[in-house]
């Protein structure tokens, strides 16, 4: 039997909170009750909508060891298994810390404006080849998602993967500082989230912040063909690091990409690493994802490890779903249409990222390329002017109909050709029917846009058609 992830004491002297109750060890950390699994620390977290007090009750029913509370909730046993905190999310904090503290794992940063979590996901799978891992789940990378994420860190654990994002500037350090990375690879910075930012480059400064928390001797890993390169390294090296290693297409890096196959089932990739030449498949769809791939190797050769061994590891690593999961969804009366899942986000970069995988796609013999896109959000002022600016790179894609949903997204529709224009909904709801009511036998669809334009419904209204009838490539 494994040890446990921690104690009562070991999560009282953490804390600094009381234990109270029956005693206990947990394997695991939750904040949603939703989410509970018997041997969980369930994290009672007060919120603006709901208070994680409200469901200590239910996640102890459903199994939970123990609860983490500021005060004991009325609906309790007396005697139940409780770590009682002065304020929730800082002991969370501090669990976080106490488990960094306490791990021996060679750590890695992820951040950057796209790919972050795909990222994340294949480095996992390429340090699996050499030890025990251990990876932040979904996008948990805020002041919430990274302490979360650190707690659940084994005591055993080889490697850590740990994603961090911001919507603004100041909240990288933080949690840098919390994590101390060995390893941080910036995969781009790209205008997201300009909203909050007077330019492209204050993002630029905002995501190098994740350099203020390296380990002494650490290493980081930029993109070289990023504009802003040459800022970065110099916000790398202002912060002591003197190991800069580079990927991308440009001759004067350590891992560059020589050439890129991509087609609508994968890509194979050539490499140099140091001057070593390197071949490798991937599967999953999308030129971004075979460059994404070489960042991957760049930090396996920053630790040290076997780039060979690593990328056999990520051959198989896919999209999730609304990450750019693909789907088979059988028609009522015979036939299918593939849905491209990209539901879960988007930015411009990340839209013609889905437009190349679009491209890519081959229809069947009947069948048509449809785009149905949502607005992108957090642009600010360029907002209109962004949405326009990816006509050029969707007719590339060659599509035969463009749905488009949001206020925004009409600026992109205006510079279509009428023939390729399908319904426009200022919400999702109101073209979600007619998109699926649309689909015919060998169509394949791209459902694209902001999570805060809920694309969900109309990714939920075509897989209502039927059941799926299976899982393909690039997805889960």
């Amino acid at each position: 039997m494994s040890a446990p992830l921690w104690t009562d004491i070991e999560a009282a002297r953490a804390t600094g909170g009381v234990v109270s109750g029956t005693s206990w060890a947990v394997s695991g950390v939750v904040i949603d009750s939703r989410r509970v699994t018997p041997g969980d620390l369930f994290v009672a977290l007060p919120g603006e909508r709901v208070d994680g007090h409200d469901f200590v009750a239910g996640a102890l029913a459903k199994g939970a060891a123990a609860a983490l509370v500021e005060s004991k909730p009325s609906d309790v046993a007396a005697d139940a298994p409780l770590l009682i905190v002065d304020d929730a999310l800082s002991a969370l904090t501090r669990l976080g810390a106490a488990a960094r503290a306490r791990s021996n794992a060679r750590i890695i940063g992820v951040t950057g404006s796209v790919g972050k979590t795909g990222t994340k996901e294949s480095l996992a799978r390429a340090l699996s080849v050499a030890g025990e891992v251990h990876a932040s789940a979904g996008n948990l990378n805020n002041h919430i998602g990274a302490p979360l994420s650190l707690a659940r860190l084994s005591p055993t654990a080889d490697f850590a993967v740990l994603e961090m994002g911001m919507n603004h500037a100041g909240e990288i350090a933080p949690l840098s500082r919390m994590i101390r990375p060995h390893v941080s690879i910036v995969t781009n910075v790209s205008p997201v989230h300009i909203e909050f930012f007077e330019s492209e480059r204050d993002i630029a400064l905002a995501k190098a912040e994740i350099f203020e928390g390296m380990e002494n001797g650490g290493t980081v890993v930029l993109n070289r063909d990023n504009q802003w390169f040459d800022l970065l390294a110099e916000r790398a090296r202002g912060c002591g690091i003197d190991r800069i290693v580079g990927f991308g297409r440009d001759g004067d890096v350590e891992v560059r990409l020589v050439d890129a196959r991509t087609d609508d089932a994968g890509s194979d990739v050539e490499v140099m690493i140091d001057g070593r030449p390197l071949a490798y498949r991937i599967d999953a769809v999308g030129a971004h994802w075979a460059f994404n791939s070489i960042g991957v190797l760049a930090c396996i050769h920053a630790l040290g490890l076997d780039v060979e061994a690593s990328a056999d590891a990520i051959r198989n690593v896919s999209a999730g779903r609304g990450r750019g999961g693909q789907l088979d969804v059988a028609l009522p009366g015979g036939g299918s249409v593939r849905l491209i899942d990209e539901s879960y986000n988007a930015s411009p970069a990340a839209m013609q990222a889905a437009f190349s995988v679009l491209a890519l796609s081959q229809p069947g013999a009947e069948g048509r390329r449809i785009a149905v896109l949502g607005d992108m959000r957090e642009l600010g002022g360029r907002g209109m002017d962004l949405h326009a600016d990816l006509a050029d790179d969707l007719l590339s894609a060659a599509p035969d109909r463009v749905y488009t949903v949001g206020p925004l997204m009409r600026a992109l529709r205006t510079r279509l050709p009428t023939n390729l224009r399908g319904a426009h909904g200022d919400t999702s709801g109101d073209v979600a029917g007619q998109i699926a009511a649309d689909l015919a036998d060998g169509d394949v669809v791209l459902v694209k846009g902001s999570l805060g334009t809920n694309m969900a419904p109309i990714v939920a209204a075509i897989e209502a058609l039927a059941e799926p009838t299976r899982l393909v490539a690039n997805g889960r």
